[in-house]
């Protein structure tokens, strides 16, 4: 499980970096990862609506493995996951990442996970080119992707 206090404090900082108002949780978050704050925080229980979601500033998940050597996160979207419509809509996305859960690799990865799961693999904010090949972020997910590393307890 994640050190609490730390969890929290590394959280509260990501969402005053961006001036978030409004923090969306999954069902299944663990207790005491997120600080009080001046965000509101209403759970996806019962599910949010799109426009509920898309006026979010920013959603707290945690993962279910990381890959070292591309930076990247893996939703399988079990509890404190979400559903995949909750981590793509909000302007930021927090990773909470277990240092058990990194693996060294891809097919290591792979070989934790359920295949029969949904899975989102996430290896940076959104982004895209626009016709003049001007970098456009937030298109088709968060603007803002932080990951968050923490020790086990």
């Amino acid at each position: 499980m994640f050190r609490q206090p730390a969890a929290a404090a590394a959280v509260g900082r990501a969402l005053s970096r961006i001036g978030a108002r409004s923090l969306v949780v999954p069902s299944g978050l663990p207790e005491g990862l997120v600080p009080d704050g001046p965000w509101s925080l209403p759970t996806d229980v019962p599910p949010l609506t799109v426009g509920q979601l898309d006026t979010a500033d920013a959603v707290v998940t945690t993962v279910a493995v990381a890959i070292a050597v591309t930076g990247t996160v893996v939703l399988d979207h079990g509890p404190g996951q979400g559903r995949r419509t909750l981590t793509l809509l909000p302007d930021q996305h927090i990773c909470l990442v277990r240092a058990d859960q990194i693996t060294p690799d891809v097919p290591d990865a792979l070989r934790r996970l359920d295949p029969s799961r949904p899975l989102t693999l996430i290896s940076g904010p959104s982004a895209t080119g626009d016709i003049e090949l001007e970098r456009v972020e937030g298109v088709h997910g968060p603007r803002t992707l932080d990951i968050i590393v923490l020790g086990d307890a």
